[in-house]
């Protein structure tokens, strides 16, 4: 019970520091800690065009109708919702060799590289009522492909295998059942891990240490989206 209480602090803890964060970039709504849906919307229309307030209706008719959820049906909907977005190097969308997009831009575009799933679906969970504690943006090795990719893994608790999201293999799957992936290292919205066996890691510090989930961190919201170089609508 103490573990349990501990883990409801922490994770309200980390709501009251990101929540007027997001205010501060025009995401929340300054009344409370909804996500102000209508201004999301418009953004997107104003900045990526009329698909992309579509894309944005229906990413809010999801934080806003299934927080009743169990969380296993909050992942199979959330990582089906995204899955459908486009693969496109980042070099080719953003002009970049390595862009770490928001969730807003990652709609706003339609598409995106394995980091923008990834974020994309631990963002739109976290604002699902799932603890940060039990989930992890994990970068790994794609066995197969001979590169580096991104997942996001979910664990029910903390010795359990992890569940993963991942855009390649749509299906949910635990860690286990999921041999072409090696686990490098993963980090959520405090912590920072090094993976050194499969759903496993050891302790390596904050999270701020990646400049990139920094820099991400920072542009959150609707007041400093970027423009693609290329239009994918």
């Amino acid at each position: 019970m103490e573990l349990v209480q501990r883990n409801q602090r922490i994770n309200w803890s980390l709501r009251l520091l990101l929540v007027p964060m997001l205010i501060s970039f025009g995401l929340y709504a300054k009344s409370d800690s909804s996500i102000d849906n209508q201004k999301v919307i418009d953004a997107l229309k104003k900045n990526y065009g009329e698909r992309a307030g579509k894309r944005g209706n229906a990413w809010v008719k999801i934080l806003t109708q299934d927080k009743a959820l169990s969380n296993r049906e909050k992942l199979e909907k959330v990582n089906r919702f995204f899955n459908y977005f486009r693969f496109v190097d980042d070099i080719k969308l953003w002009g970049v060799k390595n862009y770490w997009a928001t969730p807003i831009e990652f709609i706003g575009v339609n598409g995106g590289d394995c980091e923008d799933y990834s974020i994309a679906k631990y963002y739109t969970l976290l604002e699902l009522g799932v603890p940060d504690e039990k989930m992890r943006i994990t970068m790994v090795k794609a066995l197969r492909l001979n590169q580096y990719h991104m997942v996001l893994a979910y664990y029910e608790t903390p010795g359990s295998v992890p569940l993963i999201l991942d855009n390649i293999d749509g299906k949910i799957k635990p860690a286990t059942k999921r041999n072409d992936l090696l686990p490098v290292y993963s980090f959520n919205g405090t912590q920072l891990w090094l993976n050194k066996e499969k759903g496993r890691g050891v302790l390596a510090g904050d999270s701020k240490r990646l400049k990139r989930w920094s820099s991400l961190k920072q542009r959150l919201g609707v007041n400093n989206l970027k423009q693609p170089k290329l239009k994918l609508e």
